[in-house]
């Protein structure tokens, strides 16, 4: 289960340093793929294998949605310092460049550009609360 925020930087040729915490449950094998919101999905190899069956299921009136999350994946292996090097146009698609923030998300993580997420966080916290919140107790 993954869980919390962690800063990261991404050095010149894109190389992301995988925090340790992590790195057990990735597994040494992970893929990424586009997120509809603007960032990327991390997924454990076993976890992504899950996500791609229920993806490839969808009608074909998804079909587009098939070739965003199917199309853009990259499998990857972390490497033996512990980094991974995300692809030009994966980094291009989420906006990455140098800062970013890794989020865990229960069963995978995402990885945004630290200034895209914190604009959206913001929004989102000034925004009305959806209605799947309000009878939640905090």
């Amino acid at each position: 289960m993954f869980q919390g925020a962690s800063s990261l930087s991404l050095d010149a040729k894109g190389r992301l340093s995988v925090p340790t915490r992590h790195r057990d449950a990735l597994g040494g094998e992970l893929t990424i793929t586009k997120h509809p919101d603007g960032c990327l999905m991390v997924f454990p190899r076993a976890q992504w294998e899950q996500f791609r069956e229920r993806i490839a299921q969808l009608p074909m009136s998804a079909q587009w949605w098939k070739r965003i999350f199917l199309g853009n994946a990259m499998d990857l292996e972390v490497d033996g310092t512990g980094r991974v090097l995300v692809s030009p146009e994966l980094r291009a698609a989420a906006g990455l460049t140098k800062e970013a923030v890794l989020l865990g998300m229960g069963t995978h993580l995402e990885l945004w550009d630290k200034s895209t997420y914190e604009a959206r966080e913001a929004e989102a916290m000034q925004a009305q609360m959806p209605d799947a919140l309000r009878d939640f107790s905090f």
